[in-house]
This record gives C-alpha cells, structure tokens and sequence, in this order.
C-alpha cells in the first residue's frame, strides 16, 4: 500500500447515506437498533443493580449513543482528533461497564469500536484503534483462544468489507456526478450553438432588413422634405418619420435581443434608465442587486419596454415610475404612470407589440405572475419572476 492509501480519508460521498439502497438502510439501521437492544438489556440485567444504578446505566447508554453519533458526524467532515478522541471516549465507557460488571454491553462497544473505525477513519488511526478495541475485547472474553481469534478475525474482515463496499459506493456516487455533469454541459453547448444559429439567422434576415428598410425611410423623408409644403406633405412626412423611428427602436431592440442570445447583456438597471430617459419619469431599484438568470432578465425588459410603448400610445406625456426590487428567489417590476391620459387617434394605437397577453404568457412560462389594470392615478403593470 502507498503512503497515501494509510493517511486518505474514505470519501465523503463513502461516509455519507446517499446513494444509499433503501434495502440496505434498514439493514442498517435494524443492525444499530439491535445493538442499541442488546446495550441496554445488558445493562438492564447485568448483576444485581438496583434503581439508582439501573438509571445511571441508561443514562450511560444514551451518551454512548449520542457520542457515537458525535463521531458519525465529525468523520464524515474528516476531523481526525476530534474523531478519536470520541472513540476513546466510547472505549472508556466500555471499560467502566466492564468494571461494573455490564460485560455485554462492553463487548459489544468494542467490538463496534473496531468495525467502525476499519470503515471511518484513515487506515493509520483506524488499525491502532481497532487494535486496542480488538486487545481488549480480548482480555475480557473467556469463550477460548480460538472464538476470541476468530471472532477478532471476523471483526477485522467485516470493518474492512465495510469500507471497501463504501468506497466502491462512493466512487459510483463521483462517477455518476461527473456523468450528469458532463450532460449538463453537452446540453450547454448544444443550447449556445442552437443560440448562435439563432443569433445568424436574425442578423442576416431581420437586422439586415430594418437597415435596408431604415435607408429607404430615410430616403423617401428627403424626397418628400424637397416638396412644396402641404397640408398633405406634411401629413405624409410625418407618417414617414414615425416609420422610420419605428424602424430604428426594431433595429434597436433586435440588436439587444441578439446581445441576449449571446450573453452579452448590460445590468437591467442600466437598461431600464436608458429605456426611461426619452420619458418624464424615474427608475427606483430596490433590494441587494444580482446578476439575474437569462430568462428573468429578457422577461423585465420586454415587459418594461411593452408597458413604456402602451404609455406613450395611450397616455403621451405621463410621468413614469419604474420600480425593480431584488426580493428572496424572484424579483419584481412595477411600472406605473401619473397623467398625460387621453384619447389618441386610431392609427397611432395601433402596433404588432404582444401586448398584455404576451406579457403575462412571457411570466407564467417562467413560473411567475404578471399583474395589469388601471392603479389610483394611471396605469400599472406589476411582474414578479423566479431569479
């Protein structure tokens, strides 16, 4: 064995209950509560003890008990002294039941002494201590050289079973989390290769043609801007320049989208004040700001943007109060308006934008809600996603 093989620590994943069969914990556990039986029936019947020492016997079995899960506990987060010093502790028990006169219940501390710690500890502190738990287990016995031989045979063989069997456990439980790592990231890299089609088809289709359809605007507003001024050319012209600044926010809004799609996003609060700059208004964050999954970033600005485009449809002029709170798991939006409400005419309220439907399906796909309706002074939309 290399020097490494007697100071390593089984692994955390070996001293741990997971991955553990539902078969083989309760026999597990049937084994510990039959061992925990016989203790106390030892304890119980050992001698001719009267109340006083029958009570402090079971007061003594349930340290013993508490200590050894003491010792389960700092095994399994690797600290060897502490380790040891609790199974010395348990040795010493067993000592003074022996002395007492509870021989079972000696017996069967040391005997569990040295199987758990062939199974727990590093192979430099678990062979001296089984040794010591063995010699004395040894001393006491009086059933014969040859039952005491093969019962500490037998013992070293089952500690040491033990611990391969929960080494080869742990190694299953790594291998298994390594496995399921590795899909994740396959499934990640599939996901941003999908993402980068994705992002190519959208420039070359859509970005290219907003930029081709943004010169034509431009250009048919020149044509028109040399015409003799009119009722009609200025109606015309202004039609044309509306397109065109609505070409301009599609292109705008295309390119973040693509930002999105690649990763490449700016903090949501720098967006919603870009967003509400162009507006009489205000940005309120709220909460200890983080970075925000993909989705739940995507779900705050396209609601923001759609809730700012109804507030100039429907109410040109409102002051807008935009609120983002980073709450425990989620986070919330709030856009509310103040004023400038009043009837528009029929061309300019109408739009392709997914509206309010959209905007709630966009927040129960992520699990959230989406709140719309008339508030005390205007208009609110209230969104709260997982984050």
């Amino acid at each position: 064995m290399t020097r490494a093989t007697w100071t390593s620590w089984p692994s955390r994943e070996a001293l741990s209950r997971q991955g553990r069969k539902r078969p083989r914990a309760v026999i597990a556990w049937s084994v510990r509560a039959l061992l925990l039986a016989l203790v106390l029936w030892g304890s119980v019947t050992a001698g001719n003890f009267g109340p006083w020492e029958v009570a402090v016997g079971l007061l003594g079995v349930l340290g013993c008990a508490w200590t050894a899960w003491a010792f389960y506990r700092t095994s399994l987060e690797h600290r060897l002294w502490p380790s040891l010093g609790l199974m010395a502790l348990l040795m010493a028990a067993a000592f003074g039941a022996q002395q007492a006169g509870a021989g079972v219940p000696a017996l069967v501390l040391w005997c569990g002494c040295a199987v758990t710690a062939l199974e727990r500890l590093p192979l430099s502190a678990a062979v001296p201590a089984t040794a010591v738990a063995l010699a004395a287990y040894a001393a006491v016995n009086t059933e014969g050289w040859m039952t005491t031989a093969l019962t500490t045979g037998g013992l070293c063989l089952a500690g040491y079973v033990l611990r391969l069997d929960a080494e080869a456990r742990g190694s299953a439980l790594r291998l298994l989390a390594q496995e399921r790592a590795a899909r994740a990231a396959e499934a990640e890299s599939a996901a941003l290769n999908e993402r980068s089609r994705i992002v190519r088809e959208i420039h070359d289709v859509l970005a290219h043609s907003l930029s081709a359809q943004l010169v034509h605007l431009e250009a048919a507003r020149l044509l028109i801007a040399r015409e003799p001024s009119g009722e009609f050319r200025d109606q015309v012209l202004e039609r044309v320049v509306a397109a065109r600044s609505m070409a301009c926010e599609g292109l705008a809004e295309t390119r973040q989208a693509l930002s999105a799609l690649r990763g490449e996003v700016a903090p949501v609060e720098d967006f919603l004040r870009q967003l509400v700059t162009a507006e009489p208004g205000a940005v309120t964050v709220a909460g200890e700001q983080r970075p925000l999954t993909a989705d739940a970033s995507q779900a705050v600005r396209r609601v923001a943007q759609e809730a700012l485009t109804n507030v100039r449809k429907h109410a040109p002029g409102a002051t807008v109060l935009v609120r983002l709170e980073y709450l425990p798991g989620e986070v919330a939006l709030e856009v509310r308006d103040r004023g400038g409400r009043r009837p528009v005419d029929e061309l300019a309220v109408s739009g392709s934008g997914y509206g309010l439907l959209g905007m709630k399906e966009r927040a129960e796909l992520l699990g959230g809600t989406l709140e719309a309706g008339p508030g005390e002074e205007g208009f609110v939309v209230s969104l709260r996603v997982p984050a």
